[in-house]
């Protein structure tokens, strides 16, 4: 999907309660997942392993960490967003998370963006997002958030 542009924080006061935005689906590859627990020590073999994850786990392959799926939100708000005439944006945090299915090597997922709240506050404004993350082909998400960030002018 074409990134959405938001020339001035005005234009996202319409916007809440409604779905703003859809990401483009991202793979989840055996290499995204490695590069992910060398970045964070995280070595569980349920997620590295091949053979093991073959023979042992329930899913018959190695899953993607719960805090990738996570951590990929930067990259889908990043890639679905613009706000050109904002100086800077952050990630404030997040209210809750709950990863509700696994997510198995040769995945792919997206992330479906609905504004839940926008509110001015000092140079800028801070919007909550409630976010699903989509896994290709299955029945219910990865994961579901209520993510908190601020953009300033």
């Amino acid at each position: 999907m074409p990134r959405r542009e938001f020339q001035s924080f005005d234009e996202l006061m319409p916007l809440v309660g409604t779905e703003v935005a859809v990401s483009d689906w991202v793979d989840i590859t055996q290499e995204r997942i490695d590069k992910f627990a060398e970045a964070t020590g995280d070595h569980q073999w349920i997620h590295v392993d091949v053979e093991r994850a073959k023979r042992e786990s329930p899913y018959g392959t190695p899953i993607a960490h719960g805090f990738l799926t996570l951590s990929l939100l930067a990259k889908f708000s990043q890639d679905t967003f613009a706000f050109p005439n904002s100086r800077m944006g952050v990630n404030y945090g997040t209210n809750r998370v709950r990863f509700t299915d696994a997510v198995p090597v040769g995945s792919r997922l997206r992330a479906r963006f609905v504004l839940g709240k926008v509110e001015r506050i000092d140079r800028g404004v801070q919007m909550v997002w409630e976010v699903t993350m989509e896994r290709e082909g299955a029945a219910k998400p990865a994961m579901v958030a209520e993510t908190i960030t601020r953009r300033y002018d």
